[in-house]
C-alpha cells in the first residue's frame, strides 16, 4: 500500500476525508494535534520527518478568517506560503515523494460573481488568503518542477460535508438560530464540492498531475441549501425577503461599518451567482463528482 503523508487532517476536510484515505493509503497525518503523528505548528516549529512518503496531500492552511490586523494578514502568508515551504524543505530531507496534491482554492481567481469560470481564469485573488494560496501555488510549480514530482493543484469551491466552516457553517447556524433570512427567492446559485470527493480524486491525479477546479455538477442554489438543511434540522425554511427590503438593510449596514451583518457587497454575492467548470477534472482525470443535494449531511 502506497504513503500518502496529509497535512491538515485534523481539520474539517481532514475529518471528512481522512476516513476515506485509509482504504487506499497507509497515511500519516502532519497537523497542529497531538493526535497527528507530526505535531507541528506551520509558523513556529520546524519540520522533522522520519521517512519517504509516495503522495503527500497538503491540505494544512488558514482560511475562512477575515483578517483585522496586519498580524493576521501576515498569518496568511506564514501558514500557506511560508508553511508549504517549510514541508518541501522537510520531504528534501527524506527523499521527495513521486507526487504532491495542493488544495488551493477558487479564490485565486479573484471573483465574486461569474458563471463556469475555468482554469485560464487570471489569479486576481485580491485578499490575503487568495494571494498566499497563488505564492504557494507558483512556489510548488517550480519546487515540483526541479524536484520531477507530479504537482496536481486542486482549487475547490465552497466544501460540504459534516460540521462545515465558512459560508456553509453560518447559513447552518442562522437557520438553526431563526436568524437567517432567505433573500430574492434565493435562487443564484454556487459552485459546491463534497468533501468525500477528496478521497476519490487523489488515486486519478496522482500520476498525471494538473490544475484542476473541482466541484459537483448541480450547482445548488441558495434556496436548495436552505430547504436541504432547514429539514435536517427540522426547521421551517427560512423567511423570504424581497431584494427591495435586503436593499435597504445593506444600505443601512454601509453606514454602520464592517461589522453589520450585511451590507452592499455582501447583498450582491448573495444574489449573484458563481460557478465554476468542472469540465476539465471530469475529461481529463474521469472524475465523477458527489451530488451534495443528494450526499450533503449537516452533522
Amino acid at each position: 500500500m502506497k504513503t500518502l503523508l496529509f497535512t491538515g487532517a485534523t481539520g474539517f476536510l481532514g475529518s471528512n476525508v481522512l476516513p476515506l484515505l485509509k482504504d487506499n493509503y497507509d497515511v500519516e497525518t502532519l497537523a497542529l494535534d497531538e493526535n497527528a503523528n507530526y505535531n507541528v505548528n506551520l509558523v513556529t516549529d520546524e519540520i522533522h520527518l522520519n521517512k519517504k512518503y509516495d503522495v503527500v496531500l497538503h491540505a494544512a492552511g488558514k482560511a475562512h478568517v477575515i483578517p483585522r490586523t496586519e498580524a493576521e494578514i501576515k498569518l496568511f502568508y506564514d501558514i500557506n506560503f511560508e508553511g508549504t515551504k517549510k514541508i518541501c524543505a522537510a520531504l528534501e530531507s527524506v527523499g521527495v515523494p513521486k507526487s504532491f496534491v495542493f488544495i488551493s482554492t477558487v479564490a485565486v481567481y479573484g471573483c465574486d460573481i461569474g458563471e463556469m469560470i475555468t482554469e485560464e481564469h487570471p489569479l486576481d485573488g485580491g485578499s490575503p488568503y487568495a494571494k498566499s494560496k497563488i505564492m504557494a501555488e507558483q512556489f510548488l510549480q517550480e519546487w515540483c518542477a526541479k524536484n520531477n514530482v507530479v504537482l496536481t493543484i486542486l482549487r475547490p469551491s465552497l466544501i460540504a460535508g459534516k460540521n462545515p466552516p465558512g459560508n456553509l457553517g453560518a447559513m447552518i447556524k442562522g437557520i438553526e438560530t431563526g436568524k437567517y433570512l432567505s433573500i430574492a427567492g434565493g435562487v443564484s446559485r454556487k459552485s459546491v464540492m463534497m468533501a468525500c470527493d477528496l478521497s476519490n480524486v487523489i488515486s486519478l491525479c496522482e500520476k498525471k498531475g494538473g490544475i484542476f477546479n473541482i466541484c459537483d455538477d448541480s450547482y445548488p442554489s441558495f434556496h436548495e441549501l436552505e430547504l436541504l438543511i432547514s429539514k435536517q434540522l427540522g426547521k421551517k425554511p427560512p423567511l423570504n425577503i424581497p431584494y427591495w427590503v435586503a436593499s435597504c438593510l445593506a444600505h443601512v449596514g454601509n453606514l454602520l461599518g464592517k461589522n453589520a451583518p450585511i451590507n452592499s457587497a455582501r447583498l450582491e454575492k448573495i444574489v449573484k451567482s458563481l460557478t465554476f467548470s468542472n469540465e476539465k477534472i471530469k475529461r481529463e482525470l474521469g472524475f465523477v463528482p458527489t451530488d451534495v443535494l443528494s450526499n450533503f449531511v449537516i452533522r
